[in-house]
């Protein structure tokens, strides 16, 4: 049984969902060949606007229906906190709490996709990061590799102190290809995880088609993954 890990990224559009769907496909590869849609579970607890469900939907054969994936969905494409009052409707803690337990049961490795990061607000009195501490989850960090990587991976682990989150580490996520020295001077690995006092998993690479279950998994191959799906 893998321990379940909640995905968060450093700011929005920073490579959450791809990482995700990187550790899925890594799964489906090379951990479970036998019952692989059975033993593998996504979960992404709330969700504004059609996107990341109805993809991990689309690319992987998971036992899972929609709401399954996405208890609580909201069509206007905001923060959930701010949707659920323009459309009238109440986030229940208590239903997606249910439905991560039944999941956990259920499945060998979850994956749990964040909405947005530590801070991003779930209720006017709930953020992300009481959500990884209330339901003991650890949890990974995505930085973009990008201007202000340095700041941004400062602040979430910060934050993720002040609540007592279990950070297991920091994944850079490219969202083109770079080189090394490209890497080095928008977001230092070695500076990052020595300021930061976190380590860093792993480079993931560019992925240019997300629909490539074999492109996915070499990309989780390049992360430390043996200190992520443990």
């Amino acid at each position: 049984m893998i321990k379940p890990i909640l995905i968060v990224g450093s700011d929005t559009g920073v490579g959450k969902t791809v990482l995700t769907a990187a550790l899925a496909a890594y799964w489906l590869t090379y951990r479970d060949r036998t019952t692989p849609s059975k033993s593998l579970g996504i979960y992404k607890p709330l969700q504004s606007g059609e996107g990341d469900r109805e993809f991990y939907d689309q690319t992987f054969s998971l036992s899972q229906t929609l709401d399954e994936i996405t208890p609580l969905y909201f069509e206007t494409p905001i923060a959930p906190a701010i949707a659920a009052h323009k459309e009238g409707k109440p986030i229940d803690l208590g239903l997606i709490w249910q439905q991560f337990l039944k999941l956990q049961q259920q499945k060998v490795c979850l994956l749990v996709e964040s909405m947005g990061g530590l801070g991003s607000p779930i209720t006017d009195e709930y953020i992300v990061a009481d959500l990884a501490r209330d339901w003991a989850l650890d949890v990974i960090l995505v930085v973009p590799v990008r201007l202000g990587a340095i700041s941004q991976a400062i602040a979430n682990v910060a934050l993720a102190n002040i609540q007592k989150v279990k950070l297991r580490g920091i994944v850079l996520s490219c969202s083109q290809v770079y080189s090394l020295e490209e890497i080095e001077e928008l977001a230092p690995p070695q500076m990052i995880s020595r300021l930061a006092s976190v380590p860093i998993l792993g480079i993931l690479p560019y992925v240019k088609d997300l629909s490539d279950i074999s492109q996915l998994a070499r990309a989780a191959s390049e992360l430390d993954i043996e200190r992520i799906l443990i």
